[in-house]
């Protein structure tokens, strides 16, 4: 019997815990380099670590070709392809840092942020082209809330009509009913 038995939820939230954190990939990276110098097999580390069997040598051959560089940086993900990282790191402390601030000191023509004027404002400023949708996802993100002002009327004091000249049951006068 295992000394602690994960269950299969368990167990793929600590692979996807591992997975997500960058020391953890260098340091299965670096497991799987020893086990090669230790003579195991590409393919047995691979079933290990249920990478494919390419991945290991690829690790291995990026880290031959790095020799000049630090460890940390030998062990270091390799350049991907694929889509480039998303406007949120980029845009949302921009938009945090403006969207308290009138938009009139900007030169905008309006008193309220709205997204096209933010996107305008990512434009102009500092040359960034976003969609409205990453804007909006952004405000999302930063918890704005983007409500217009709210008109309160003014609550009456409880003797209004006095103030205003008197009522007709202060006063004493009454109007009689007409037909």
């Amino acid at each position: 019997m295992a000394l602690l038995e994960l269950t299969p939820r368990e167990t793929a939230n600590l692979e996807n815990f591992l997975a997500a954190k960058p020391e953890a990939r260098q340091l299965i990276r670096a497991l799987a380099l020893l086990w090669l110098s230790d003579g195991e097999s590409a393919e047995e580390i691979a079933e290990r670590l249920q990478v494919s069997r390419q991945t290991v040598c690829n690790w291995a051959q990026r880290f031959k070709m790095r020799a000049g560089l630090s460890l940390e940086e030998r062990l270091a993900d390799g350049p991907r392809s694929g889509r480039p990282p998303t406007a949120l790191e980029i845009i949302d402390p921009l938009i945090d840092a403006v969207i308290e601030q009138d938009p009139r000191l900007f030169g905008y023509p309006s008193t309220n942020w709205t997204a096209p004027l933010l996107q305008q404002y990512l434009a102009e400023k500092h040359l960034i082209e976003v969609s409205i949708s990453s804007v909006r996802l952004a405000i999302d993100r930063l918890r704005i809330a983007w409500k217009r002002p709210r008109h309160q009327l003014l609550l009456r004091a409880e003797k209004w009509r006095l103030s205003k000249g008197g009522s007709n049951a202060v006063s004493g006068h009454t109007r009689e009913r007409s037909c």
